[in-house]
């Protein structure tokens, strides 16, 4: 077998021709982030020149304060992501409370909102009162799943995707 010649000058076309087009992703990636994560009391931070006690601090809450759970969910502006906006598909977010110690418990705490067109932008927020949701006293880390999917419509029947953010730790007392 002898070896190739190079070849110099235009070379021939491979059933290409000037009207045919390939198209590998006609409607684009649909993707999402999760950020601006948050668990905080609703004490607040105390003014100046006080300290910090367990009832002024965001982290360390009584078990009938207030308390917000919330996480951010922006989508990517692709065709096939406004589809699926359009669509109606669920988007759900669980808050994961995992006590640390033998008297803390481990609950999970879920929050939804239904897509719609046009919007891109999602704050998913849960408010709880520590006491009521079954939080005993102790110490907790508080993540975060996302779950995409599916929608009500016929055509929208899979979880299309899932994502994860963490952490913050979170005190409760006993009021």
């Amino acid at each position: 077998m002898s070896p190739a010649i190079p070849v110099s000058g235009p070379q021939a076309s491979t059933h290409q021709g000037g009207s045919e087009l390939y198209s590998k992703n006609i409607i684009g990636p649909a993707w999402f982030t999760m950020s601006d994560f948050r668990v905080e009391g609703s004490a607040g931070d105390p003014l100046p020149p006080e300290q910090v006690g367990p009832n002024q601090s965001k982290y360390i809450v009584a078990s009938n304060e207030s308390v917000t759970a919330s996480v951010k969910l922006t989508f990517n502006k692709s065709p096939l992501t406004a589809l699926l906006m359009c669509l109606g598909i669920k988007l759900k977010v669980n808050f994961h409370f995992e006590g640390f110690g033998n008297i803390a418990t481990e609950i999970d705490l879920t929050t939804e909102k239904t897509s719609e067109k046009d919007v891109y932008e999602y704050d998913l927020k849960l408010d709880l009162v520590p006491g009521i949701a079954g939080l005993t006293a102790g110490l907790y880390e508080v993540a975060a799943t996302a779950e995409i999917g599916p929608g009500k419509n016929e055509c929208a029947q899979h979880v299309f995707g899932y994502g994860y953010i963490q952490e913050f730790l979170l005190q409760v007392y006993a009021a």
